[in-house]
């Protein structure tokens, strides 16, 4: 069974709004996480406005990452989109919940949710995440739109955390399943 994995950017508070993160400077250390996560990587599961917004950029860029991202297999959760020009890739159908588990039962490695952060809540929410990698920027942002829905208690148990040094933290944790 294929693992959903979430990765996010937030801050010391939770919040995933990239534009409100405290600068830092991005260095190898990241570059490493990034690289995992692309080499654990068997498809992505994109929200309409990440799809649009990577869409946009991703196809431009060139050099081995840039392949190895491109080439991954998107799905995309979204109503208002008909065609999807950044392939390989497939709109879901159906509820969000039924149609990621679907995806986990499938073959080809696991899945990634790459920002999305909408779909990320949703998923949470409905205990279809197994892990979460975060790097946590060095600073409370006070407020925004919070990683972590705020109506249910989210059992998190820490599979790693590594210090940059640059000050952000590169967590990782799995979620416990509810007894």
């Amino acid at each position: 069974m294929r693992k959903l994995i979430v990765t996010e950017f937030i801050s010391v508070d939770g919040i995933a709004e990239v534009e409100k993160l405290p600068s830092v400077t991005w260095n190898d250390e990241m570059n490493a996480f990034k690289e995992d996560e692309l080499a654990d990587s068997g498809a992505m599961l994109l929200g309409r406005t990440t799809y649009e917004i990577f869409a946009g950029s991703w196809p431009k860029e060139t050099g081995d990452f840039a392949e190895r991202f491109n080439a991954l297999p998107k799905y995309v959760a979204s109503t208002r989109l008909t065609a999807l020009d950044w392939q390989p890739a497939e709109l879901l159908e159906g509820p969000l919940p039924e149609a990621v588990a679907r995806l986990k039962q499938e073959s080809g490695g696991n899945i990634y949710v790459h920002g999305s952060l909408s779909i990320a809540r949703q998923l949470l929410g409905h205990g279809l995440v197994d892990r979460l990698r975060l790097l946590a920027y060095p600073g409370a942002v006070g407020q925004g739109k919070p990683l972590f829905p705020s109506d249910k208690p989210l059992a998190l148990e820490l599979v790693s955390g590594v210090p940059f040094s640059n000050g952000v933290v590169a967590l990782e944790y799995a979620t416990v399943a509810k007894p």
